[in-house]
């Protein structure tokens, strides 16, 4: 799972990957955890079924999932092996091993057959992926019919307040805090990604029935929700 910094490579998040959580926790302060519950409550798992993690990193959204629903099972999926293995070693201090696969992969070719899942999410990563409306079709083809998706980002607020977190104060402690030169990164980052409403319309193009568009905490996160018809 991506959340508070730069995309780019899976080397990239390597090198900040023992730090990660920690710091997304402070530059948000905490309302990752909140948001990501926001966003696991709108996936609704239920018993035995079967769902995908796109950019899982540290395995956050995945054990959150487990946690609301422990008859679920999760694969997730992330081009980072280092932030895999600190979700691998969560995983199995959470006994949750059994129930979750964690695989190296790109959310541009993932590696499932047509109709594999009954969910699929995408925390604080979709703005990561060069080719988004790829991406997106990819989450729709491996769903079933039926099957949700959800997708969580940081969006650009409104409000001033929020917009002098997210430009000013969250570029310099992450800065500051880790020495990663990426945390900079994140003000231009936000500022690329598509509104609201251009997103959704990208959801429906990849062939996604959009449900669900709604702006979090003054506008700085935003939560999609949509389904394969």
């Amino acid at each position: 799972m991506k959340s508070m910094v730069s995309p780019g490579s899976g080397a990239m998040f390597d090198r900040i990957a023992r730090r990660y959580d920690l710091l997304n926790h402070i530059l948000s302060v905490g309302l990752d955890r909140r948001w990501r519950r926001r966003a696991v409550a709108a996936l609704d798992p239920r018993p035995d079924e079967r769902f995908l993690d796109v950019a899982t990193g540290t395995a956050d959204v995945a054990l959150a999932i487990l946690r609301r629903q422990p008859d679920a099972t999760v694969v997730g999926l992330d081009p980072s092996h280092r932030m895999l293995a600190v979700g691998a070693a969560k995983a199995r201090a959470a006994g949750a091993s059994g129930k979750m696969t964690l695989l190296p992969g790109d959310a541009q070719k993932l590696p499932f057959p047509d109709a594999t899942f009954d969910g699929a999410i995408v925390a604080f990563g979709i703005r990561n992926v060069p080719d988004r409306p790829l991406a997106l079709a990819e989450m729709a083809r491996v769903l079933r019919p039926g099957g949700r998706a959800v997708i969580l980002e940081l969006n650009e607020p409104r409000n001033p307040l929020a917009r002098l977190h997210v430009h000013r104060v969250v570029p310099f402690l992450g800065a500051l805090l880790s020495g990663a030169a990426e945390y900079r990164y994140l003000q231009r980052s936000i500022a690329a990604f598509p509104p609201p409403e251009s997103f959704a319309a990208l959801m429906a193009a990849g062939g996604l029935r959009v449900e669900t568009v709604r702006p979090l905490t003054l506008g700085v996160a935003c939560l999609f929700v949509g389904r394969k018809p």
